[in-house]
């Protein structure tokens, strides 16, 4: 399994947006998040930054999912809330790991 983290950004007021966009996740986006080979997303926020933490099967799984017609959706959606680039792409940086423990129970 692989660890990615990002961080991206949110326009000014547009938390409670965001929040409740993914409060209400598309089912059919939940199976394209599957289908893509991310196991696992979790989305930490401190107005106006989020972090985005996922766990991949394999290093091509954000590309499979970015190029989906129903995350091209989805991402038209977000644009509202998001912070994006000249592209309309959200402004977004990866994080790199630099400690990471697993610890037994």
């Amino acid at each position: 399994m692989i660890r990615r983290a990002f961080t991206m950004r949110l326009k000014a007021g547009g938390l409670a947006g965001y929040r409740e966009k993914h409060d209400n996740i598309w089912p059919e986006l939940v199976q394209e998040i599957e289908r893509s080979g991310i196991a696992q997303i979790t989305i930490f926020e401190n107005d106006p930054v989020l972090v985005l933490y996922s766990q991949i099967n394999d290093p091509e799984a954000w590309d499979r999912l970015w190029a989906s017609e129903v995350h091209g959706r989805w991402g038209a959606i977000m644009n509202e809330f998001m912070a994006v680039d000249e592209t309309g792409a959200p402004e977004f940086s990866e994080l790199r790991e630099v400690f990471h423990l697993e610890t037994s129970p």
